[in-house]
């Protein structure tokens, strides 16, 4: 595997990908360290600090740190992900949306750009939320978070946010183009993994107060150990379901005549159905940050927190929900049985055609079932851990899909360049199962 490591710098392009990547996420890391003007900071951080285990603290998990510090990318990459999520709804509702997306290369840089529209829209209406919110926040002993509070800082708030979305998105655009992996989900993974040292510090400092005892320590190392394995195990697991190429003969060559097999996924969506449940969770939330002072909103922002059995099975259920959307979008039963056919492929036992597509879909729902359980039991467990053992977990189960799930995508990518190139992959027997999954 360390070979495979120092091959990576033998490849010209290979090499120029990843350290372009790496020098995005370094512009994206630096412009999240950079406030937005007006802001008291002490009284900001002695706020964000009652807000860790809150939907806050889940909203700043997705931003890298950005929301805590209320820097010019605190929206993060939210606005464009919620932009994806109704574009990719309209496009099963809207025949126009649904044709466009099948006209190939053309229709998708039209669906991309009504989508960039999309997240302009929503970044100035949540920016505007936001800066109403940000007025009136106080830290424990009473101060208030933005030193002059006036319509100018609104106005300014409101642009700088907006404008920080926009150069957040462009970024992970040109990592999706020109680097290596998805860059929209590298943004997330460089966040998460960037207060990973804080909160293993956080654990110690738990530790040496006696806050916390060192069997719940043992305890929480062994559980995220248990629970990496079972990711990376459910992330790469496929059902193989055979399938068999009829002979045929064109003019003196033989063709087909092989078995092969169709692998079928145990979780299709993977991280993007956490990252699309997220994103709509933090919509009631947006809305009530209007309306501060009313009793709804207050019931709100009061139901939405982790932890509350609401908030938990609303988040499993979307999470399931988009389980099943995502994979309705990237895996169409009917064209893979269709394909088979033209090129003479069939299932044995199974006839051709429309039985084949049910054949294939009975499967992928039996699937997809077990896979969403497992993913929307993954993310909620740290919430329930917490409440129970009245002990702090840091690196929730949210954190470690999306981990897991990049990390495995972004190596197969590089394992792939390395294999087409005739190198080594990572491991000498088989190759690294990346996610592909694409915002």
């Amino acid at each position: 595997m360390l070979k495979s490591f120092t091959d990576i710098f033998k490849v010209p392009e290979l090499k120029r990908r990843i350290l372009f990547t790496l020098g995005v996420l370094a512009v994206f890391r630096l412009g999240v360290a950079i406030p937005v003007p007006g802001i008291d900071a002490q009284a900001l951080k002695s706020f964000f600090e009652t807000q860790r285990h809150t939907l806050f603290g889940f909203l700043d998990m997705f931003s890298g740190g950005a929301f805590s510090r209320l820097s010019i990318f605190s929206l993060g990459i939210m606005p464009y992900i919620n932009a994806s999520i109704i574009m990719s709804l309209l496009q099963t509702v809207v025949p126009y949306l649904e044709k466009m997306s099948k006209e190939g290369e053309l229709g998708r840089r039209k669906i991309t750009q009504f989508t960039r529209y999309g997240t302009v829209l929503l970044a100035a209406i949540q920016s505007f939320g936001l800066s109403f919110m940000i007025i009136q926040m106080k830290a424990p002993d009473g101060s208030m978070v933005v030193r002059v509070p006036s319509l100018g800082f609104q106005i300014l708030t409101l642009l700088t946010l907006v404008t920080g979305t926009i150069f957040v998105m462009w970024l992970g655009e040109q990592i999706t183009e020109q680097g290596i992996g998805n860059g929209i989900s590298l943004i997330i993974f460089a966040g998460i993994v960037d207060r990973l040292p804080a909160s293993v510090k956080d654990l110690f400092r738990l530790l040496s107060i006696e806050e916390i005892s060192l069997f719940q320590i043992l305890f929480l190392i062994v559980l995220v150990l248990v629970i990496t394995g079972l990711v990376v195990w459910v992330e790469t697991g496929q059902r193989r379901v055979p399938v068999q190429y009829a002979k045929r003969v064109i003019g003196r060559r033989i063709y087909g005549g092989q078995n092969t097999y169709l692998p079928i996924r145990v979780d299709q969506a993977g991280v993007i159905a956490v990252i699309f449940a997220v994103s709509l969770l933090s919509a009631p939330l947006t809305v009530a940050q209007f309306f501060p002072n009313l009793p709804v909103a207050k019931k709100i922002i009061e139901w939405w927190t982790r932890g509350h059995l609401l908030y938990e099975i609303i988040y499993a259920g979307l999470i399931i929900f988009f389980c099943y959307f995502y994979t309705s979008i990237v895996f169409n039963p009917n064209d893979l049985a269709e394909n088979m056919r033209k090129w003479g492929g069939f299932i044995p036992g199974i006839r051709p055609g429309e039985a084949t597509a049910k054949y294939i879909e009975n499967i992928l729902n039996r699937i997809i079932l077990g896979g969403a359980i497992f993913v929307a039991a993954i993310a909620i467990l740290p919430d329930f851990l917490r409440a129970w053992f009245k002990a702090p977990f840091f690196f929730g189960g949210t954190a470690l899909l999306i981990v897991v799930g990049v990390a495995l995508d972004t190596i197969g990518q590089i394992e792939s360049h390395l294999i087409m190139r005739h190198y080594e992959g990572f491991v000498k027997k088989g190759r690294i199962k990346g996610r592909w999954f694409n915002v």
